[in-house]
């Protein structure tokens, strides 16, 4: 099964910025995507997602307010700008599909995710 690639990761200090990546390479990402991210000891935690066409966006309450998530398709990519960066915030970051609803509006679900995990990237918030 083909997998986007994650980058941007790093290590910032509280109220930094970063953005990640997800890149396709060899295939079209044309479907929701969802960034999670997992802390040492935890569960993945769902943190936004984008529809298709990117008109659907759904954030956790965590990250509101400041981080953004957008796609560019004619780039095959799906980014996260993460702004005012916290200790919390720390984990690895993944990128995978998630499920998708048409009904009225497009509309993404982060609870109805693929765990096929890549490598993902590190965001370390500690000064």
């Amino acid at each position: 099964q083909m997998q986007p690639v994650e980058s941007g990761g790093g290590l910032v200090q509280p109220g930094e910025s970063l953005r990640l990546s997800c890149v396709a390479s060899g295939f079209t990402l044309d479907y929701a995507i969802g960034w999670f991210r997992q802390a040492p000891g935890k569960e993945p935690e769902g943190v936004s997602c984008i529809g298709s066409r990117g008109e659907g966006i759904n954030y956790a309450d965590s990250v509101k307010g400041r981080f953004t998530i957008s796609r560019d398709n004619a780039k095959n990519t799906v980014y996260l700008q993460m702004t005012s960066l916290k200790p919390e915030d720390t984990g690895v970051y993944y990128c995978v599909r998630v499920g998708e609803s048409f009904a009225t509006e497009e509309a993404c679900h982060m609870s109805d995710y693929d765990d096929t995990w890549g490598q993902g990237t590190q965001v370390t918030v500690s000064s």
